[in-house]
């Protein structure tokens, strides 16, 4: 089905559906490089005047990725729920935006909502949304989640406390997890992205963060974020884990270049809940997503990039995961090109997911090679504090130095803390102040030398 729109003299028309979309997005590099980008202003207004007065059942009725030829639709499909998404199906898209944005829609309206909106349905109003709309809109989205401490309250910013190794040198780790530990770093997630593909080194891991945890009685939770399947195999074999980490996206086909399915996805969430690990709750699962992955996998269908990320949303959905985020940056300038890029896709991303009602973090970030550097880092994190969001990562001085890619500081979560008055996790909260690393109002305090962390923390000596 074709649809058209005159612009002053000029007339256009979009093939179908998919070209809408694409063609209303903002500009970026990734669909410039796949064929499906604007090719100019006009071009792109005249898509989302189109856009805009699509209803918003059109999404239903139409399918971006053919049902038949696609899991990640049918779960869509199956799952959406009609009951919630009554209150808005007599609107069209710019409607829906206009909903979104009065005051009577809240909290608690939105909440209600996120079962009955599809990805495709996300994804199109936030592209006729400015960046206050997608900001604004966001923080009114609550999505909390819990397992060994509550995460996604109003008023609150979690971090991924992220001790990377290039080697998984336990001591440099330990370095890391003990420097991350007195910032007051390590409530959403202490997260390590393993260097060796070998089960036992990652065992070594597994056990070496529990050890931690449990001597210090922590309450967070801890992942090594390897495949699903190695994560299965791990816990088969006795390891102690929390949560079971799996990059994921929004089709089949890219889930499949992976190596994962819904089911592989259904079996390593059994897999984690049978441990009964958590303590406050069962969301056991940790998903990572960023745009470009559909076309870097060639599975994006012709969709545009932003709307196969939202997609990605639906499958974290699915598994009640305890966190979710998009790594905004990292896949590089041949899909978020600059600075300007990567703040939009990143607000973006977190409103999409917030709608879904998918808990939504962001790995603030950006390559060597984009045009972008900490400054843009800066705004986006600041913008995305301010549009609630769930948590972000804590890396020393911000450079990952086995992942070889700029990200957020310790000391970034300080100033939106100082800035926002934002608070950890409160179970979190409590333990730093039982540890002395805390006072009662979550600032930080001189630890000293002699803090029993520096004298007991495995595989670390105080110098």
């Amino acid at each position: 089905m074709a649809f058209r729109c005159n612009v002053g003299v000029r007339g256009y028309v979009f093939a179908d559906l998919r070209e809408v979309m694409a063609k209303a997005s903002p500009a970026r590099s990734g669909d410039t490089l796949a064929g499906l980008g604007a090719a100019s202003y006009e071009e792109r207004m005249a898509a989302r005047m189109v856009l805009a007065e699509l209803p918003l059942k059109t999404f239903l009725d139409q399918a971006l990725i053919p049902y038949e030829a696609d899991e990640v639709t049918r779960l869509i499909v199956d799952r959406h729920d009609a009951a919630a998404f009554a209150p808005i199906s007599h609107l069209s898209v710019g409607d829906f935006r206009d909903w979104l944005l009065l005051d009577s829609t809240d909290s608690i309206v939105l909440a209600a909502l996120a079962p009955g909106v599809t990805p495709e349905m996300a994804a199109a109003v936030s592209k006729l949304m400015r960046n206050q709309d997608l900001i604004l809109v966001a923080r009114k989205c609550r999505v909390i989640t819990r397992f060994r401490n509550t995460i996604g309250l109003p008023g609150h910013l979690s971090v991924r406390l992220q001790p990377n190794h290039p080697t998984d040198d336990l001591r440099g780790i330990a370095a890391s997890l003990l420097d991350g530990l007195f910032y007051g770093a390590g409530d959403a997630v202490i997260g390590i992205n393993p260097a060796s593909d070998s089960l036992s080194a990652m065992t070594d891991l597994w056990h070496m963060l529990d050890e931690v945890r449990t001597r210090f009685d922590i309450p967070t939770q801890s992942c090594v974020l390897t495949h699903v399947t190695t994560q299965i195999q791990a816990i088969e074999r006795g390891a102690p884990v929390d949560l079971v980490f799996q990059s994921i996206a929004g089709t089949e086909k890219t889930n499949a270049s992976f190596g994962v399915s819904l089911a592989l996805l259904r079996e390593g969430r059994e897999a984690a809940l049978s441990l009964k690990r958590g303590n406050l709750g069962d969301n056991v699962m940790y998903f990572e997503t960023g745009q470009g992955s559909a076309l870097s996998a060639g599975g994006h269908h012709g969709v545009d990039q932003q709307t196969c990320e939202a997609r990605a949303y639906a499958v974290a959905r699915e598994f009640k995961p305890l966190l979710t985020n998009t790594v905004v940056g990292f896949i590089g300038p041949e899909y978020l090109y600059d600075g300007k890029q990567i703040i939009r896709a990143g607000l973006e991303d977190h409103f999409c997911g917030k709608l879904l009602g998918v808990p939504m973090g962001c790995d603030v970030c950006y390559t060597n090679h984009a045009e972008a550097d900490q400054d843009d880092m800066d705004t986006l994190m600041t913008l995305l504090a301010n549009a609630g969001l769930t948590f972000i990562m804590g890396i020393p001085g911000a450079d990952d130095i086995m992942l070889n890619y700029q990200s957020t500081s310790f000391h970034d979560a300080l100033y939106l803390r100082s800035l926002l008055g934002l608070k950890r996790a409160p179970e979190f909260d409590a333990w730093l102040a039982r540890m002395g690393i805390a006072d009662d109002r979550g600032h930080l305090l001189d630890v000293g030398r002699d803090h029993r962390l520096l004298r007991q923390l495995p595989n670390l000596e105080a110098t």
